[in-house]
């Protein structure tokens, strides 16, 4: 199996925006392109995640094709690859392997999505179709919690439960939720790509409008339009080298990991791309994670073996994964401040740990930054995420 290295990456403002689809993946691949030193000729194939915008635009089945003609990309290989919101994650998974295994020796990966919609309740439909729908209809007929919720994403349901569940097993409080949001709307501020971003206290996170208890707004990641590109290479495309992937992996999630929400698809994927990187937790210096809420930080600290089990609630209070602790997590602000336009999350966070291990990183820049962790996870089955990516990328 080859080295691969992420050779150039590009990525738009998160935000609402006014931009087609199709302007914002141009101005990421293009930049993408250029911070590679590479032109379009020399793209082999491209790997494009996008989620929902057959449900929000009407564009279905050759999304891809139609996102990268207008860049010079065509006649190549072409995957669309949907997966919620690990769309971009697996997106790169795969890049990674075409490339780790030989069939490409340079590849381009997308994420892509625009939720906004003049229709409000079209962007949140779309993002709840990424649950088995059948159960969903079974359980808004036996009118459970938040089954038939149409004001907000249905996963603000999922999260509210499982926080809840969180509260009871480790004594997690909402002030320690709050600071989460604290530490990563201070990271967003910094970031001049994030979609939000200032400084917080945790009584005005405490106190902004509730969605479903325990989470408040500010607990919750926002509505976002945006797109992300990687460009991968067997080798060196220009003199300034890119980190290398040292793991890739994406599984699914099983039911019989319900029973230890600790672990689930999260745990089985770290410990997959730890054992395949050779390296542990002990060895990261920055993470990104799918913080879609802010209790959700907390179980993955667990899940990613940062924290043991029932810990989460301590890594936060401490101040090691504050921007100038032990271990930055969510440097970029996070899927909170950052923004989370589903198809791209992914390849943001891969964005954010390049920049992050070339020390491009500016104001929120990890001193002597050599590993990066990235986790992110997409629909929710049976008690578990759906989909979930972990990729560690190092700076040799």
């Amino acid at each position: 199996m080859r080295n691969v290295q992420v050779a150039g990456v590009g990525m738009t403002r998160f935000e609402k925006s006014s931009r087609t689809l199709k302007e914002l993946v141009a101005e990421a691949v293009t930049q993408a392109l250029g911070d590679a030193s590479a032109t379009a000729a020399e793209v082999q194939a491209a790997y494009v995640g996008n989620a929902v915008a057959g449900l929000v635009t009407g564009q279905e089945m050759i999304r891809g094709q139609v996102l990268l003609r207008p860049v010079g990309i065509e006649a190549i290989p072409i995957f669309n690859v949907e997966n919620a919101c690990a769309s971009a994650a697996t997106a790169f998974h795969l890049g990674w392997q075409a490339v780790a295994y030989g069939a490409q020796d340079v590849v381009l990966c997308v994420g892509a999505e625009k939720l906004t919609h003049e229709d409000k309740s079209v962007g949140l439909a779309a993002i709840g179709t990424a649950v088995d729908v059948e159960a969903r209809a079974a359980a808004a007929e036996a009118d459970e919690p938040g089954a038939g919720a149409a004001t907000r994403s249905f996963f603000m349901d999922v999260y509210a439960e499982m926080t809840k569940e969180y509260m009871s097993r480790s004594g997690a409080t909402t002030e320690q939720f709050a600071k989460v949001s604290v530490k990563n709307q201070h990271n967003g501020a910094l970031n001049p790509r994030a979609q939000y971003g200032g400084e917080v206290s945790v009584d005005d996170v405490l106190g902004s409008r509730e969605i479903v208890w325990p989470l408040t707004l500010l607990m919750c990641s926002p509505v976002s339009d945006g797109a992300a590109a990687v460009v991968l290479s067997s080798r060196e495309l220009d003199a300034r080298r890119g980190p290398r992937v040292r793991a890739s992996v994406v599984v699914s999630g099983n039911r019989h990991d319900s029973g230890d929400p600790a672990a689930g698809s999260a745990g089985r994927a770290a410990a997959l791309a730890y054992e395949a990187s050779g390296l542990g937790p002990d060895d990261l210096d920055c993470v990104e994670l799918h913080d879609a809420t802010a209790p959700a930080e907390l179980i993955a600290y667990e899940q990613l073996g940062l924290a043991p089990p029932g810990q989460g609630p301590e890594l936060i209070e401490s101040g090691e994964t504050a921007l100038d602790g032990r271990l930055p997590v969510n440097t970029s602000g996070g899927l909170l401040a950052k923004g989370h336009p589903i198809g791209a999350t992914g390849i943001a966070q891969v964005c954010e740990a390049t920049w992050q291990l070339r020390g491009e990183a500016g104001p929120r820049q990890v001193d002597g930054a050599r590993v990066a962790l990235m986790q992110n996870g997409g629909g929710w089955l049976q008690g578990d995420s759906a989909a979930m990516s972990v990729h560690i990328l190092s700076r040799d």
